[in-house]
């Protein structure tokens, strides 16, 4: 979203909310610099008909814990259900388990977190700390893992990518039928890893166009991989493609 001109950030809302079936809801990402921003993108989202919302904390700031909640709550404001978004190698700011507890004690409008720190154990504390608040896997390379504790939900990547196989390995692990979770885990799981990389956007464009769905180019500061990484990519798409034709 961020290279993304303001014209754009609405558009891909409106164009969302339009072309959702019955029954599907539509969750913008509204982080923002500031708090008044995120506000204005929830503010547009809420008037596309937005189920919710998904909020970073302050991206440009290295906020501390009560600045973070005042955060939440200036958006709160906007009456919209808010599902927190704990990305701290992006934003430097972390989401602890003794934070969304803060959170959900404050801001009764977030209601779920989307976990992308990585560490399996947080959603342990988090329903300790906060057990009102539903965890949501944040990385598509701890689903399997998280889904051991319960989850309520997977905001993914490589999805994009692979959908009939990521829904049948979520499925599977939600079901806790692991037998066949497992084995479908550990053919997707190499490049799942990617998501939790930095270069994940290159990665998940490039598989959605070795699988014909059309990732495209991305744009600046991202270049395209390096061959190297293309390759290695390439070779992963074709295993789990050949995995699934069993």
């Amino acid at each position: 979203y961020q290279v993304l001109t303001a014209d754009e950030r609405a558009k891909m809302v409106e164009v969302a909310a339009q072309a959702a079936p019955k029954g599907f809801h539509v969750v913008p990402g509204v982080g923002a610099y500031g708090a008044d921003e995120a506000a204005r993108w929830t503010e547009q989202a809420a008037k596309n008909g937005a189920a919710a919302v998904m909020l970073l904390p302050p991206n440009a700031y290295r906020a501390n814990n009560d600045e973070v909640v005042a955060h939440y709550k200036r958006v709160a404001k906007v009456g919209v259900p808010i599902i927190a978004y704990n990305n701290p190698f992006d934003t430097k700011v972390d989401l602890t388990p003794a934070l969304v507890g803060q959170i959900a004690e404050e801001v009764p409008e977030v209601i779920a977190i989307k976990e992308f720190s990585g560490d399996v154990r947080r959603i342990w504390q988090i329903k300790k700390s906060a057990p009102r608040i539903d965890v949501i896997v944040g990385a598509d390379d701890v689903l399997l893992e998280l889904s051991t504790a319960g989850v309520s939900g997977w905001i993914a990547g490589f999805p994009n990518a692979l959908p009939a196989e990521s829904a049948a390995l979520y499925n599977a692990a939600i079901a806790g039928d692991y037998k066949s979770a497992a084995p479908m885990y550990a053919a997707l799981h190499d490049l799942f890893h990617w998501d939790s990389q930095k270069e994940f956007i290159q990665a998940i464009k490039l598989a959605m166009d070795l699988l014909g769905r059309y990732g495209g180019p991305t744009r600046l500061p991202r270049l395209p991989l390096p061959a190297a990484d293309q390759e290695k990519i390439t070779r992963e798409v074709a295993a789990v493609k050949e995995y699934f034709k069993k």
